[in-house]
This record gives C-alpha cells, structure tokens and sequence, in this order.
C-alpha cells in the first residue's frame, strides 16, 4: 500500500496532535494538524475586528486569507498571507474563535478541500473532528480518541503553562465543556465518532501507550511496520 491515510477523531485535549506526531515520526509520514488550519481563519478574523460568530463577515474574510502550509523538519508550519503564525494561533481565545469559525460552511468547505486534496498526494496522519467522517471517509485507519472532561482541561492547561499562560483549572474545563459542545452539537458536519473507527480512552494513558495501541492497528489495517516509510 503505497498512499494511505490515517484519520484521528475527538475532543479537545484527547491527545489528538501529540499522538499524531508521533506517529508520523514512526511510520514517516506527512502529520496535517487540521485544527491549525481553522485556528489561522480565526486569527486572521481577530487580527483584523472581524468577529468570529458573524457567519456572513468571516465567509467574506476567506477571500483575503491565503494559506500555506510548510512542512519543515516533519513539523507543520502555517503560513497566513506570507507571515509565518504557528507560535501565534495556540491562544486559548483563538481555539474558542477556531470552533466559531468552524460552524460556518464556507470555511470547512475551503479547508476540507486543501485537506482532501494533501491526503491525495502522499500518505498522512490527519486529525481534527471530523476527518473519519467527511475529509477521509475513505482512510485506510480511522481513530476516535476520548478522555474525562478534567484530564483533558489538565493536559490543555499544561501546555498553557509551558507557554508562560497560567489558567485556573476550572476556567480551563469551562472552556473545554463549551469547546466540545459546540463541536458536537454544529449543524454542519459536528463532531462524532465514525461508525468504522476505533476508539480509545485515553485518560491515564501516556503517549507511548496511546501510539502503541494505534500502531497495531495501522500494522493490522496496512501492513506497515513501526519506522517502515
């Protein structure tokens, strides 16, 4: 199997991303972090007063928007209009105006095309909430990654505090509580598990076990061993 595609599914702070990357480093292949793609939409709404609930104003903004994504050293890069924001779109509020801007039609009609057409080229990781569902129905390994509310606010408050942010844990669960509500509950092409992917509970597994279990199923479904390109 020469081009496959593996589809990562769930929440916000299931260990989606990290999961990923790891395993494009095993197995060699592209990592696409969907979820920066809708964060660059909204910063570019922010950055310029456009409000990221106003359905009709962000449609109008993505004729403004060119997006480019740069792969360097096996790690996605975004690019917006030329500027390189990938250290700028990991804010708290840019992930609340990502799930704003992610309910509006236009916007995952754009990005599931780019998304589709990647995953046409070379084989890749892809996660972000509905990839096993709508951008790659058709991958060869589908994933559903889940954890309890609180473990997932800690792990996302972590990665707050690594960049200097210090949240109170409960304002950190609040955000996650409204996050997946509004991923779950959209109209267009919500947030649900895949009636073909395999779902794994996440909460007190580490990385290593979590990237283990998926490796025996991207084995079993492709026949690709650990480290093989």
């Amino acid at each position: 199997m020469d081009i496959y595609s593996i589809a990562i599914d769930g929440p916000a702070g299931s260990g989606k991303s990290t999961v990923a990357k790891e395993l494009s480093d095993r197995l060699g292949i592209i990592y696409v972090d969907t979820g920066a793609m809708y964060r660059t939409v909204a910063y570019y709404c922010m950055k310029n007063g456009i409000s990221t609930t106003d359905g009709k104003a962000v449609a109008e903004a993505l004729d403004n928007i060119k997006m480019d994504i740069s792969i360097e050293d096996g790690v996605q890069r975004m690019i917006l209009n030329g500027e390189d924001v990938t250290g700028l779109i990991r804010s708290a509020e840019v992930g609340q105006g990502a799930s704003d801007v992610g309910t509006f039609v236009p916007v995952r009609d754009r990005l599931v095309e780019m998304q589709q057409e990647m995953a046409k080229k070379t084989s890749v990781v892809m996660d972000g909430r509905d990839i096993g569902t709508v951008v790659l129905p058709n991958a060869e390994v589908k994933i559903y990654l889940n954890a309890d509310v609180e473990e997932r606010a800690r792990r996302r408050r972590k990665d707050f505090l690594a960049k200097g942010v210090d949240e109170p844990l409960e304002s950190v669960v609040e955000q996650i509580r409204r996050r997946d509500h509004n991923d779950m509950t959209r109209e267009y092409n919500p947030l649900r598990k895949a009636d073909d992917a395999v779902e794994i509970d996440t909460t007190g597994l580490n990385v290593e076990q979590v990237t283990e279990a998926i490796m025996k199923i991207v084995n079993e479904k492709t026949g690709k061993k650990t480290g093989e390109k």
